[in-house]
């Protein structure tokens, strides 16, 4: 019912996030859309507000964006990234899938962010060499999208931020942006320099290249993300045979599965819901989506960074888990 599923996340609201948005669709039917609490502890949240998605970017922005240019033939999966960029070393052999499936060996992210800033920041991103072997194992990498949306750039010969605002607002994504001008109807999250954030990105290293980057930064809200996947279901802007590529071809390391560009289960938040076939992506604001290949899926959003970064994560898991096993797991609704 859907009342279990609002037990489940009233159960984190005001205490580790006081904000949350649900919308839960079978392909166009949508059978279940709520909101709850606040954006700041004050104002109510309402159908418009737009949530900081943190890493839903990768699947939302960037896969989409690589997506697009693998489907107009302009890149391959096989390519090196020193085919696209400037890059020395074994960081120019690594290719587009392996960013993708997160074998290409990057660290998980980088702190540089705390001596460089924008355009310095980013050459000293793209430079950095992995750590590891590519291939040889599953890395999640914030760096490996901060990659892949430089190489958008390089191909399209065009601003990140305007490619893929035109690929959003061909989907009918409006509301959804990097760095939104108007920030008056956007959740808050976290305290950074001490001042609340509230349309600037909770990510480092996305906020110190000023607010557009591959692996977070994106703002949007449940009404345009219904579009998106929408999108994905029965695809408008990118064939059916590339998003199938993308969302059926899956590796599996060690206990982790990934498909190109997205998660796959089981993933924090989605431990027993769905199998391997299934693709989303968790964010570290406390956000996601789930689609089942039969065209149910989940987009929840929450602002769980707000009363702490770290603190609340076990809780905000066990209420995803919650979620997700009412909705896909005891099909209850």
């Amino acid at each position: 019912m859907k009342k279990k599923i609002e037990n489940f996340i009233l159960e984190g609201l005001n205490n580790v996030y006081t904000a949350a948005s649900i919308l839960i669709g079978q392909n166009d039917e949508i059978i279940m859309e709520e909101y709850y609490g606040t954006k700041d502890g004050i104002s109510p949240i309402n159908d418009q507000t737009l949530f900081d998605i943190a890493s839903l970017t990768k699947i939302v922005s960037t896969t989409t964006a690589i997506m697009k240019l693998y489907d107009e033939k302009k890149i391959h999966l096989d390519d090196k990234i020193k085919k696209y960029l400037d890059v020395k070393g074994e960081k120019g052999e690594i290719k587009i899938k392996q960013l993708l499936l997160h074998e290409s060996g990057m660290q998980p992210y980088s702190e540089l962010w705390q001596k460089y800033k924008n355009k310095e920041l980013m050459d000293k991103i793209i430079q950095i060499q992995p750590q590891n072997k590519p291939w040889t194992q599953y890395d999640y990498s914030c760096l490996n999208f901060i990659t892949l949306m430089k190489i958008v750039e390089n191909v399209s010969k065009t601003p990140y931020q305007d490619y893929i605002k035109n690929l959003f607002n061909q989907i009918g994504m409006f509301q959804t942006t990097y760095n939104p001008q108007n920030t008056e109807n956007i959740v808050q999250t976290s305290i950074r320099d001490g001042i609340r954030l509230q349309g600037k990105s909770d990510d480092e290293l996305c906020y110190y290249l000023g607010g557009v980057s591959g692996n977070a930064g994106i703002y949007s809200n449940i009404k345009d993300l219904r579009k998106y996947v929408l999108n994905i279901l029965n695809p408008k802007i990118i064939s059916k045979k590339t998003i199938d590529k993308f969302t059926k071809t899956t590796i599996h390391k060690g206990e982790k599965y990934a498909h190109l560009g997205f998660m796959a289960p089981p993933q924090a938040g989605c431990t027993n819901a769905l199998d391997e076939k299934s693709f989303g992506h968790n964010g570290f604001t406390g956000t996601s989506i789930w689609i089942r290949p039969d065209g149910k899926f989940s987009i929840f959003l929450t602002n769980s960074v707000y009363y702490d970064r770290r603190a609340y994560k076990d809780k905000l898991q066990i209420i995803r888990n919650n979620i997700n096993d009412a909705i896909f797991k005891e099909g209850i609704i």
